[in-house]
């Protein structure tokens, strides 16, 4: 027995109290996941919490009654009679796509469900399992079918397995960026800008600028060329670029004048032009240009989730225009940024994976061969372990990608790095060889942090709000004790602003503690307390968000303190 065929089983017994307690659903499909399983279902009532309390007692129910999951093999015509009287529309259309002329369902009790299993022997074999959400999935994932209700649970094989999950949930919960990011000031997402659209607020726009400080830097030290394009582009160069036969669903078209332009979804076409623009000699070459691009993408409303899948994001994208022997140098070379941008950022550890041919894909099969060869080259080179995604890779080219690990050890989708031999052909990119000869560059595409979007969306998960130093908004609040301390508080906010550090006065006519509980919730990293003592000795009492008194100090002192932290981006 193993995990998912556990959860795979309980996603049935989870159908079957569903059933029982609501007869008139209609089902939709019930797969294990990563962490779990769901289960879609059509019922004209929104399942509420108390729903989920009466399914999960039910299951219990089903569970106790140890019913055995038995096995049957049908054909296709007895199926469909069997469903259609049961009045299961979805499961008709299921059997409508499944080629072979025998099907499988499995019965539990009075329950039956068309299913591949495999299940346990019987029901009684669960045992530690817990319901938790209901969220909205369209049928098949296809937005013009009918949106169905999904019930996600999860099952363990022990008690502390199921008890250690939860608690993993409650705190990934409390570390939501969909919460926190409001809450702090950084961003919303208000319904009368539109789905998928972030507004960014004052800290939250500080927040940004100082990761984009940040690649700006980072890139110039590494021999990247700032770029900067238009948001729009005649639909001619996206149908060159492969995009609009490969990408047109995700794209937002319209004209001007009669012609037709796309909002880009990528970078790259622009780029491309900029290297076009002039001739470039073998001597040039390796060429890097770097852009803090913003994309626009058509994204399904019901799988937009806050900064992690928006409608507009931006992208640190970059491409490097080599020679072929270059590559595998290129390649290591931005593994390296993005090993060293992690730590930076306070994220120790990743994970990497190799993405390969796609069954639909542009150029050459040799050119294939080449690209993914690079890529294998550099990993060995590194001695980095990785999986293979076999046929995840770009149309236009095999990647790299490099997921970051969270402090809850979740992952998330990072940097990439794609080898491409296709796009310089399609777009005739050339260089003139030391023969006199024009030959084509190999391209990378590649970005480090990737969406910044999502990167702030999993720096705020990882740090739970509570942003080192380096980056906090506001790194220093002062809060004088009493009004008598005023002049001095505002002289001491002064000093710090002018040694550039981010300070904030706190002159409310709330008490000391109340101030104190406020930068504490808003996750200021320091908090410098000013009362006469402070004021006579010309010192300040300085508190962590943490809540550890630090003692006193004087202001010169507490300035070389935290832009010492800052440079170490402690």
């Amino acid at each position: 027995m193993n995990l998912e065929t556990l959860r795979h089983s309980c996603a049935h017994i989870l159908a079957a109290a569903v059933k029982g307690l609501y007869p008139s659903t209609k089902l939709g499909i019930g797969p294990a996941i990563a962490d779990g399983f769901y289960y879609d279902f059509a019922r004209e009532q929104a399942f509420t919490a108390d729903d989920l309390g009466k399914i999960e007692q039910r299951m219990r129910q089903i569970i106790e009654a140890d019913h055995k999951f038995e096995k049957a093999t049908l054909t296709k015509s007895a199926a469909s009679k069997l469903f259609k009287k049961l009045k299961q529309p979805f499961k008709l259309e299921l059997l409508k796509d499944i080629p072979e002329s025998q099907v499988t369902v499995y019965h539990s009790g009075k329950f039956v469900d068309l299913c591949r299993g495999p299940h346990l022997d019987s029901t009684g074999e669960v045992k530690f399992f817990k319901l938790f959400s209901v969220a909205g999935a369209y049928w098949r994932g296809n937005e013009n079918n009918p949106m169905l209700q999904r019930i996600y649970g999860s099952a363990f094989f022990t008690k502390q397995e199921l008890d250690d999950f939860i608690r993993l949930k409650e705190e990934a919960k409390r570390r939501d960026h969909r919460i926190l990011g409001p809450r702090l000031g950084f961003f919303s997402f208000p319904e009368e800008a539109g789905p998928g659209l972030v507004l960014y607020h004052p800290k939250g726009a500080l927040l940004r600028t100082l990761i984009e400080d940040y690649e700006r830097r980072e890139h110039l030290k590494r021999g990247y060329q700032l770029v900067w394009g238009p948001h729009i582009l005649k639909s001619d160069i996206w149908k060159r670029s492969g995009h609009y036969a490969y990408y047109k669903k995700s794209m937002y078209f319209f004209k001007i004048e009669g012609m037709q332009y796309a909002i880009k979804p990528m970078n790259c076409p622009g780029q491309m032009l900029i290297y076009k623009s002039a001739t470039r000699s073998w001597r040039d070459l390796p060429i890097r240009y770097f852009e803090l691009g913003t994309v626009y993408r058509h994204e399904r409303s019901g799988v937009l989730h806050g900064l992690l899948r928006a409608r507009g994001f931006t992208q640190d994208d970059a491409h490097i225009f080599c020679l072929p022997e270059q590559l595998n140098a290129e390649i290591i070379s931005v593994i390296d940024f993005v090993d060293q941008a992690l730590k930076d950022f306070g994220f120790a550890d990743y994970d990497v994976e190799l993405s390969t041919r796609p069954s639909k894909y542009i150029g050459t099969d040799e050119d294939w061969h080449r690209a993914t060869t690079a890529l294998e080259e550099a990993l060995a080179a590194k001695n980095l372990k990785h999986e293979i995604n076999a046929g995840e890779g770009a149309f236009y080219g095999p990647k790299i990608d490099i997921k970051l690990k969270d402090a809850l050890g979740r992952t998330w989708q990072c940097a990439t790095i794609q080898c491409d031999f296709a796009l310089p052909e399609r777009f005739d990119l050339t260089y003139v060889g030391k023969d006199g000869k024009h030959y084509r560059p190999a391209m990378l595409h590649r970005v480090i942090l990737g969406s910044l979007e999502r990167f702030m969306g999993a720096l705020i998960e990882h740090y739970a709000g509570a942003l080192p130093l380096w980056l906090a908004p506001v790194q220093v609040v002062v809060i004088p004790i009493t009004t008598e301390q005023n002049c001095f508080a505002e002289d001491v906010e002064k000093q710090l602003i002018q040694a550039q550090i981010r300070a904030q006065l706190d002159l409310r006519s709330e008490s000391m503690q109340k101030r104190i509980r406020s930068a504490q919730l808003e996750k200021v990293p320091y908090m410098l307390i000013i009362g006469a003592r402070e004021q006579a000795q010309n010192e300040v009492a300085v508190r962590t968000r943490s809540g550890g008194e630090q003692g006193t100090m004087k202001l010169e002192e507490f300035v070389q303190k935290v832009l010492k932290e800052v440079a170490e981006k402690s």
